[in-house]
């Protein structure tokens, strides 16, 4: 049974191939057309990224979409220390805001890719697929900053939701991007490819019909991860390094103060607290549903 697993999982860990690869920078091109080509945005201070598994090389066959950041540097949302404010740094009032930036930047997808293709949603919008590129989420967002009392800051992106729930949305892709790609290097490479063999447990156990939640994200799964120690990623095979993982994780999310303080990837936000889709409970139940899916003893 163990060598069942070992080779699925060998096959399950395999990062995307070229052709998957090329239809997500076919994406990122598209829309870095799009924004190009609209006559306000071209003279802003415009990125566009690819961000989510694609950016961090974490995706499975199942994630057909592709995930890509407008990111406008014209203005940024500050996050300040208690006891300042705008005039402590020197900061003024911008006057480029976040609705007339989603609206721009809706004119120009719509304008580039047609409207028909084009679906405006609370945080995003959605281009459907075609034979070029899979299909795309463009999500736009300002700088984010984070503050310290000295002056410097953090940099990273915000966006704010059409409905006001919540009320805005803050993320960390560069940090996050780096530190996977350092513990990647650590681990031999086996950090990515075990996210995506439990990415891929999850779909197959669904299809087995065992209960996972939607809260059950591929993002929650790379943060899990990120917090077990390298020496578990370091077997002779996936199928040992998959257990060492389980084992450390199951034990560490089994009470809330042995992973209290664990962050995600970026290490810039607490991966357990209030505001977040997922649970302690959620994430340590469907630990032990790994465990007992593959058979593990």
């Amino acid at each position: 049974m163990s060598q069942y697993w070992e080779d699925r999982f060998a096959r399950w860990a395999k990062p995307p191939s070229d052709s998957e690869t090329e239809r997500c920078e076919n994406a990122r091109v598209a829309v870095r057309k799009a924004i190009d080509q609209s006559p306000v945005l071209a003279n802003r201070d415009v990125r566009v990224t690819s961000q989510g598994s694609y950016f961090n090389n974490t995706n499975v066959r199942q994630e057909s979409d592709v995930d890509i950041g407008v990111i406008c540097y014209d203005t940024f949302l500050p996050e300040y220390p208690p006891g300042t404010q705008h005039e402590t740094f020197g900061n003024r009032s911008a006057t480029y805001h976040y609705a007339e930036f989603k609206d721009d930047v809706e004119k120009a997808l719509r304008d580039y890719f047609g409207t028909a293709l084009v679906h405006r949603g609370n945080k995003a919008f959605d281009i459907k697929e075609n034979t070029y590129h899979a299909e795309i989420d463009v999500a736009p967002f300002f700088e984010h900053r984070r503050y310290a009392k000295d002056g410097s800051f953090i940099s990273g992106v915000e966006l704010l939701p059409d409905s006001g729930i919540p009320s805005k949305v803050i993320n960390w892709p560069d940090q996050h991007h780096s530190n996977g790609i350092t513990k990647n290097t650590a681990t031999s490479r086996s950090y990515k490819g075990v996210i995506r063999i439990l990415k891929n447990l999850r779909t197959d156990m669904r299809e087995a019909g065992v209960d996972v939640p939607d809260s059950i994200l591929g993002f929650l799964i790379e943060c899990l991860l990120w917090n077990v120690p390298n020496d578990s990623f370091l077997h002779t095979g996936y199928y040992e390094d998959v257990r060492s993982c389980l084992i450390s994780l199951y034990s560490d999310t089994s009470t809330d103060a042995a992973c209290s303080e664990w962050g995600e990837v970026s290490e810039l936000k607490y991966l357990f607290r209030s505001s977040q889709k997922w649970t302690r409970v959620q994430a340590n139940t469907f630990l032990l549903n790994v465990w007992q899916h593959v058979g593990y003893k």
